[in-house]
Protein backbone atom coordinates (compact mmCIF):
# COMPACT_ATOMS: atom_id res chain seq x y z
CA UNK A 1 0.00 0.00 0.00
CA UNK A 2 1.24 3.95 -1.03
CA UNK A 3 1.82 5.75 2.14
CA UNK A 4 0.84 9.27 2.31
CA UNK A 5 2.28 11.73 4.42
CA UNK A 6 -0.17 13.89 6.30
CA UNK A 7 0.89 17.39 6.08
CA UNK A 8 0.73 19.67 3.07
CA UNK A 9 4.03 20.23 2.05
CA UNK A 10 6.02 22.54 0.26
CA UNK A 11 8.37 21.01 -3.32
CA UNK A 12 11.64 22.41 -0.56
CA UNK A 13 10.09 20.76 2.28
CA UNK A 14 9.68 17.85 0.80
CA UNK A 15 13.44 17.67 -0.53
CA UNK A 16 15.22 18.96 2.78
CA UNK A 17 13.35 16.00 4.76
CA UNK A 18 15.93 14.30 6.68
CA UNK A 19 14.95 10.77 5.14
CA UNK A 20 14.05 10.89 1.20
CA UNK A 21 16.49 9.36 -0.34
CA UNK A 22 15.69 5.90 2.15
CA UNK A 23 13.80 3.11 0.58
CA UNK A 24 11.22 2.15 -0.46
CA UNK A 25 11.23 5.89 -2.71
CA UNK A 26 9.20 9.20 -1.70
CA UNK A 27 7.64 11.38 -4.35
CA UNK A 28 6.32 14.64 -4.21
CA UNK A 29 2.93 15.27 -5.89
CA UNK A 30 -0.07 18.29 -5.60
CA UNK A 31 1.69 18.88 -2.25
CA UNK A 32 1.91 15.49 -0.93
CA UNK A 33 5.02 13.13 0.04
CA UNK A 34 4.04 9.73 -1.23
CA UNK A 35 5.87 6.93 -0.92
CA UNK A 36 6.20 4.20 -3.48
CA UNK A 37 5.53 0.84 -2.76
CA UNK A 38 8.66 -1.66 -2.11
CA UNK A 39 9.23 -3.85 -5.74
CA UNK A 40 8.77 -7.31 -5.25
CA UNK A 41 10.16 -10.07 -7.40
CA UNK A 42 8.45 -9.82 -10.96
CA UNK A 43 9.14 -6.10 -10.34
CA UNK A 44 12.21 -5.92 -10.05
CA UNK A 45 13.55 -8.76 -12.65
CA UNK A 46 11.86 -6.97 -15.27
CA UNK A 47 13.36 -3.50 -14.60
CA UNK A 48 16.81 -5.54 -14.09
CA UNK A 49 16.16 -7.13 -18.02
CA UNK A 50 14.74 -3.91 -19.17
CA UNK A 51 17.66 -1.83 -18.33
CA UNK A 52 20.00 -4.58 -19.36
CA UNK A 53 18.15 -4.32 -22.54
CA UNK A 54 18.52 -0.22 -23.11
CA UNK A 55 21.84 0.01 -21.66
CA UNK A 56 23.05 -1.16 -24.83
CA UNK A 57 20.51 0.57 -27.15
CA UNK A 58 21.28 4.03 -27.70
CA UNK A 59 24.89 5.82 -27.26
CA UNK A 60 23.29 8.68 -26.79
CA UNK A 61 21.32 7.88 -24.12
CA UNK A 62 21.87 7.27 -20.48
CA UNK A 63 18.67 4.61 -18.98
CA UNK A 64 19.20 4.88 -15.69
CA UNK A 65 17.29 2.78 -12.27
CA UNK A 66 15.11 4.95 -10.03
CA UNK A 67 16.50 9.01 -10.93
CA UNK A 68 14.83 11.06 -8.85
CA UNK A 69 13.66 14.13 -11.11
CA UNK A 70 12.46 17.13 -10.11
CA UNK A 71 10.90 19.91 -12.12
CA UNK A 72 8.04 22.11 -12.30
CA UNK A 73 6.26 21.74 -8.93
CA UNK A 74 7.12 17.70 -8.42
CA UNK A 75 9.63 15.44 -7.56
CA UNK A 76 9.17 11.72 -9.26
CA UNK A 77 11.14 8.60 -9.32
CA UNK A 78 10.02 6.68 -12.16
CA UNK A 79 11.56 3.23 -12.08
CA UNK A 80 13.65 3.64 -15.44
CA UNK A 81 14.57 7.04 -17.03
CA UNK A 82 16.09 6.98 -20.43
CA UNK A 83 17.76 10.88 -20.65
CA UNK A 84 19.81 12.00 -23.95
CA UNK A 85 23.55 12.95 -22.67
CA UNK A 86 22.92 16.35 -23.59
CA UNK A 87 20.09 17.13 -20.71
CA UNK A 88 22.44 16.14 -17.92
CA UNK A 89 23.90 19.36 -16.32
CA UNK A 90 28.17 18.64 -16.25
CA UNK A 91 30.56 20.01 -13.10
CA UNK A 92 34.22 21.18 -13.39
CA UNK A 93 35.16 17.86 -14.06
CA UNK A 94 32.45 16.81 -16.55
CA UNK A 95 30.73 14.59 -14.31
CA UNK A 96 26.86 14.89 -14.38
CA UNK A 97 25.26 17.21 -11.06
CA UNK A 98 23.85 14.91 -8.88
CA UNK A 99 20.24 16.87 -9.03
CA UNK A 100 18.07 16.25 -12.10
CA UNK A 101 15.65 18.80 -12.99
CA UNK A 102 13.98 17.70 -15.92
CA UNK A 103 11.63 15.86 -17.28
CA UNK A 104 13.02 12.48 -18.72
CA UNK A 105 12.90 11.72 -22.04
CA UNK A 106 11.53 8.51 -21.57
CA UNK A 107 10.00 7.02 -18.14
CA UNK A 108 9.57 4.22 -17.41
CA UNK A 109 7.03 2.39 -14.63
CA UNK A 110 6.36 -1.32 -13.86
CA UNK A 111 3.21 -1.57 -12.21
CA UNK A 112 3.07 -2.74 -8.68
CA UNK A 113 0.21 -4.82 -6.65
CA UNK A 114 0.17 -2.02 -3.93
CA UNK A 115 0.54 0.79 -6.37
CA UNK A 116 -2.50 2.86 -7.91
CA UNK A 117 -2.53 2.56 -11.86
CA UNK A 118 -4.13 6.47 -11.83
CA UNK A 119 -1.35 8.30 -9.61
CA UNK A 120 1.58 6.44 -12.29
CA UNK A 121 -0.30 7.29 -15.57
CA UNK A 122 -0.67 10.71 -13.66
CA UNK A 123 3.32 11.11 -13.43
CA UNK A 124 3.68 9.70 -16.32
CA UNK A 125 1.62 12.36 -18.02
CA UNK A 126 3.29 15.42 -16.31
CA UNK A 127 6.66 14.29 -17.32
CA UNK A 128 4.97 14.41 -21.08
CA UNK A 129 3.71 18.05 -20.49
CA UNK A 130 7.23 18.97 -19.32
CA UNK A 131 9.10 18.04 -22.41
CA UNK A 132 9.32 14.51 -21.82
CA UNK A 133 8.66 12.03 -25.55
CA UNK A 134 7.85 8.82 -24.34
CA UNK A 135 5.99 6.92 -21.33
CA UNK A 136 6.02 3.30 -20.72
CA UNK A 137 3.82 1.74 -17.92
CA UNK A 138 4.43 -2.02 -18.03
CA UNK A 139 1.48 -3.91 -16.22
CA UNK A 140 2.45 -7.28 -15.13
CA UNK A 141 -0.56 -8.48 -14.13
CA UNK A 142 -2.54 -7.68 -16.95
CA UNK A 143 0.52 -8.59 -19.48
CA UNK A 144 -0.08 -5.02 -21.73
CA UNK A 145 2.37 -1.66 -22.04
CA UNK A 146 0.06 1.26 -22.06
CA UNK A 147 2.17 4.04 -24.18
CA UNK A 148 1.76 7.29 -23.48
CA UNK A 149 3.00 10.22 -26.13
CA UNK A 150 3.10 13.85 -26.11
CA UNK A 151 -0.74 15.18 -28.35
CA UNK A 152 -1.67 11.62 -28.83
CA UNK A 153 -4.09 8.73 -27.91
CA UNK A 154 -2.89 6.24 -25.09
CA UNK A 155 -2.23 2.92 -26.96
CA UNK A 156 -2.11 -0.60 -25.27
CA UNK A 157 0.42 -2.93 -26.06
CA UNK A 158 0.14 -6.79 -26.17
CA UNK A 159 1.53 -9.90 -27.47
CA UNK A 160 3.48 -9.66 -30.31
CA UNK A 161 2.84 -5.91 -30.94
CA UNK A 162 5.87 -4.17 -31.65
CA UNK A 163 6.23 -1.38 -28.40
CA UNK A 164 7.26 2.18 -29.53
CA UNK A 165 10.55 3.27 -28.64
CA UNK A 166 12.60 6.66 -28.04
CA UNK A 167 13.85 7.57 -31.67
CA UNK A 168 17.56 7.41 -31.46
CA UNK A 169 17.41 4.01 -29.64
CA UNK A 170 17.45 0.95 -31.32
CA UNK A 171 15.58 -1.54 -29.74
CA UNK A 172 12.74 -3.65 -30.71
CA UNK A 173 10.40 -5.07 -28.42
CA UNK A 174 7.34 -6.70 -27.75
CA UNK A 175 4.95 -6.97 -24.69
CA UNK A 176 5.30 -10.69 -24.91
CA UNK A 177 9.35 -10.65 -24.87
CA UNK A 178 8.98 -8.08 -21.91
CA UNK A 179 7.05 -10.41 -19.83
CA UNK A 180 9.05 -13.91 -21.28
CA UNK A 181 11.60 -12.22 -18.66
CA UNK A 182 9.12 -13.40 -15.85
CA UNK A 183 9.82 -17.24 -17.11
CA UNK A 184 12.88 -18.31 -14.73
CA UNK A 185 14.28 -21.25 -16.47
CA UNK A 186 15.45 -24.42 -13.27
CA UNK A 187 17.54 -26.89 -13.91
CA UNK A 188 16.62 -30.21 -12.61
CA UNK A 189 19.00 -31.95 -10.79
CA UNK A 190 18.98 -36.23 -11.80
Amino acid sequence: MTFVAPQHLTLDDFLGLPDLEQSPTWEYVAGEAIQKPMPKVRHSLLQKRLLTKLDSAGENYLALPELRCTFGDRSVVPDIVVVSLDQFDLNDLGEPEDNFTQAPDWAIEVLSPDQNANRVIDNLLYCLRHGGQLGWLIDPDDYSVLVLTPGQELEIYRGTQQIPVLGGVTLQLTAEEIFGWLKLKHISSG
